[in-house]
């Protein structure tokens, strides 16, 4: 337990580790707005992709380099082989400040049936690796992976040998998340205890949540002495996900009585980089899911209302400002003054510019004249609504759509394409709303297949705006849409359009092959 009130650092990987998520792919453009969100909210190290994985991944780690890496350290993960390496340090090569991170499997179950090496090649190849890595960057981190079912004294050797080869980090992945907190504070207090150099080099926690531990793993690991966590905003990762940056960091806030370890996190960009990622990779967060949830500041059981109403931390051990959410009512309607609609937007945590903020402006006066309460989430909705990560080639114009008991669903659907005459098509369907996609993709002339459609309520009340987020596959392929309206056909229409238009502007690319790296 520290008692000198120091600083864990925060390693952000929502842009490799989390964008491995299923569906939650990213191009360069949307990767260069979540970095940038994650400078301003404060992340030490931003681990911004896997430059060998793909052309793609590299573009985005280089671009991601030259536009943050004065501000925040920026990380190129590589397998300990010379290629991985050498296209992680071009792919830094414009970063002030720059990591490079190699790992290399040393369990006992990757050693034989990923790897096929002996423990004395896994200690040659890590150090020859960090070696060379060491030759292009001072700062290098080394990750053994599958760690936490690694033989303790093998992984000691591992761990004192990649120090002495230039590893100023050495990382602990859980890569199964398998591992309990007491087993995982065992494996950290045993490198403290036995590593001669464990001086040398920053402990790290890098903890998946296959046993819904991720979290639990890391604070322990905290207490045993680690200095950084690896995280993802959301929790977002493979198959179960990673350590949420969230939990770990207003953890630590909310209990600095017990841990004494600060961040250098700026909470109150929590929700709104929170509500960014989703929004980007189209992974909804659950109502329940601590911190950023929707309900995560609700009340419903009387008892629980009326503690509040007398002493709010008789419920609640955080504030809602503490997270970026104010969670009050927005006193305006149509008639109010651009100043005030503006001083409210800045006090949500937004920076917007002044055409932006114009067609957000907009948006709210036609919103006030369909709703008798704006709230801070409509708001939100509408700042998110303006922000486009691509060109749309296809533009709404307008929509028809009928339906009824005894009746076929049908719609007319007119679209805009560039600077071409506008188009129609009509199409029947199972209902509305699959009438409107038929007619969509006839126009557009792609067939995709509809894997997700998800509707929920921004706000409350019948007169709500209702936001839909839809997945289509396309060519072996996954896009996103997403969009928001007071009817919910029309931003169901929205969203789909929204996703066709992605893979509109995709239709001539093949297929990237892309590695993947689960830590």
């Amino acid at each position: 337990m520290s008692t000198n009130n120091e600083t864990v650092i925060i390693f952000d990987t929502t842009l490799r580790d989390g964008e491995q998520s299923p569906g939650c792919s990213m191009n360069t453009d949307e990767k260069i707005e979540v970095a940038k969100a994650l400078v301003e909210l404060g992340v030490d190290i931003i681990e911004a992709g896997f430059p060998i994985a793909s052309p793609g991944d590299f573009e985005a780690v280089q671009r991601i380099a030259r536009e943050c890496g004065a501000q925040t350290t920026i990380c190129g993960l590589a397998r300990s082989r010379k290629d991985d390496i050498d296209r992680a340090r071009d792919a830094l090569m414009d970063a002030e400040k720059k990591r490079i991170h190699v790992f290399l499997a040393t369990s006992s179950i990757h050693r034989e049936h990923k790897l096929g090496m002996d423990k004395a090649q896994i200690v040659d190849t890590a150090v020859e690796m960090v070696a060379r890595a060491k030759e292009y960057c001072d700062d290098i981190e080394f990750s053994p992976e599958d760690a936490a079912r690694t033989e303790l004294d093998f992984l000691c050797e591992v761990v004192e040998k990649t120090i002495a080869a230039g590893a100023t980090t050495v990382n602990i992945p859980d890569t199964v998340g398998y591992a309990t907190p007491s087993h995982y504070y065992n494996v950290i207090s045993t490198l403290k205890n036995e590593v001669p150099n464990i001086d040398q080099a920053i402990i790290s926690t890098h903890c998946h949540n296959d046993l819904g531990l991720a979290v639990a793993n890391s604070l322990s690991a905290v207490e045993a002495g680690a200095r950084q966590i690896e995280c993802t905003m959301n929790g977002l990762g493979e198959r179960a996900g990673n350590a949420a940056l969230e939990e770990v960091v207003m953890a630590l806030r909310t209990r600095h009585d017990y841990y004494g370890i600060n961040t250098n996190i700026n909470t109150q960009r929590l929700h709104p980089v929170s509500q960014l990622v989703s929004r980007i990779t189209g992974m909804k967060v659950q109502r329940n899911k601590a911190i950023v949830g929707q309900n995560a500041f609700a009340h419903e059981a009387g008892i629980h209302q009326h503690g509040m109403l007398k002493e709010r931390t008789t419920y609640e051990i955080m504030r809602p400002q503490d997270i970026g959410l104010t969670g009050t009512n927005l006193v305006l309607g149509k008639h109010s003054g651009r100043h005030a609609f503006r001083d409210r937007v800045d006090q949500l945590g937004y920076k917007i510019d002044d055409e932006t903020f114009q067609k957000v402006f907009d948006g709210f006066i036609t919103l006030a004249d369909k709703k008798k309460e704006i709230f801070d989430s409509d708001i939100t909705a509408l700042i998110e609504s303006q922000k486009t990560d691509f060109e749309a080639h296809w533009v709404l114009n307008s929509f028809h759509t009928s339906a009824g008991t005894g009746m076929i669903p049908t719609a007319t659907v007119e679209l805009q394409h560039d600077e071409e005459e506008p188009v129609s098509d009509a199409a029947t369907g199972d209902g509305p709303v699959d009438a409107v996609f038929r007619a969509l993709e006839r126009i557009v002339g792609i067939e995709a297949r509809l894997e997700d459609y998800d509707v929920r309520s921004i706000s409350s009340g019948k007169d709500a705006q209702g936001e839909v987020i839809v997945e289509i596959s396309y060519l072996g392929r996954k896009y996103h849409g997403r969009a928001i309206s007071t009817d919910i056909i029309e931003a169901s229409t929205r969203a789909y359009l929204h996703a066709l238009n992605r893979a509109w502007s995709d239709r001539d690319s093949k297929p990237a092959e892309r590695e993947k790296a689960n830590l």
